[in-house]
């Protein structure tokens, strides 16, 4: 991994939306596209978004800005789709068991906070449904719990990766593919991907547009939390971790609200494996995103 990103020098709020040039794009778009009749449908309804977006951030109520009280937690993978695996266990297993541990200490350390489970069972979770999930249910903050692996696979080599990783979205850049791939290869796998999945291209600009206008104002709230997981993973669990990173990983660019995909080790490496697999290792890693969320609430309900 290239770099640590600038993260606490986010790009300044944009206070006057929408404006003549994101029109302007998109309406080039929606002409280049005229002979499909789906993606000329969706870029009217997103221009339509885009006008009733107040022009400033302070058009809202003081009390409408922010109301935390809903929480998805996506267990990674499941079903035909196991993810890594190390020498003995599925990045799907482990995925879900810290998953249900966390869902478990929000519960009992939150109870007013409304958690729902993008799976809680073995099956199979297309990756547009786990965010339609989390946008239908106007959650306020998305965690999708994964493991990460190296590309020499189990195989015995010193030096093998490990530690950490929290992923927000953002925009590609070179060498700083393989997290993304790796995770947005789950859609080929799933029956009409073509169709549910038509519009995703980081390339068009229509996405970026939307990427800009809708995703900004979640942008610093999603570095805030991963860095405040990362801050437990390395200052509370002395863990190694490889910091905060942006991807475009498709399960968080679907995602309307902060959201944050969390690596929580690389299973293909023999002793990061078994702390993942082991009941101290997901508890601590459940404590440490837990313990995030509790700070991220206070933190966002004093600005």
């Amino acid at each position: 991994m290239q770099q640590d990103y600038a993260l606490n020098a986010a790009k300044p709020e944009v206070k006057n939306r929408p404006n003549k040039l994101i029109f302007s794009l998109l309406y080039i778009s929606m002409i280049k596209n005229v002979s499909n009749l789906r993606v000329l449908i969706y870029n009217i309804l997103v221009l339509s978004l885009l006008l009733s977006i107040p022009s400033s951030v302070n058009s809202y109520p003081p009390d409408a800005l922010f109301k935390f009280k809903t929480i998805v937690i996506d267990a990674g993978h499941g079903g035909k789709d196991p993810g890594a695996h190390g020498n003995y266990s599925l990045e799907k297993n482990v995925a879900l068991a810290i998953a249900k541990k966390s869902e478990r200490l929000i519960k009992d350390e939150m109870p007013e906070i409304n958690v729902i489970m993008t799976r809680t069972t073995d099956k199979f979770v297309q990756l547009n449904k786990r965010a339609e999930i989390a946008n239908q249910n106007q959650a306020n903050l998305f965690i999708s719990i994964h493991c990460n692996s190296s590309p020499e696979g189990t195989s015995a080599r010193a030096n093998k990766e490990k530690g950490a990783m929290i992923l927000v979205y953002g925009y590609h850049r070179k060498g700083e593919q393989m997290e993304a791939l790796r995770e947005n290869s789950s859609i080929y796998i799933e029956k009409d991907y073509q169709k549910n999945y038509e519009g995703y291209n980081e390339k068009d600009p229509t996405a970026l547009i939307i990427l800009n206008t809708f995703m900004q104002k979640y942008r610093k709230q999603s570095i805030l939390f991963g860095e405040l997981v990362n801050e437990q993973f390395v200052d509370v669990d002395g863990r190694k971790s490889r910091g905060v990173k942006e991807q475009g990983v498709l399960v968080l660019a679907h995602s309307g609200m902060p959201a944050v995909l969390v690596e929580t080790g690389y299973i293909n490496n023999a002793v990061e494996e078994k702390y993942l697999n082991s009941q101290d290792g997901q508890n601590a890693i459940a404590d440490a995103i837990v313990t995030a969320i509790k700070i991220y609430r206070k933190k966002i309900d004093t600005h």
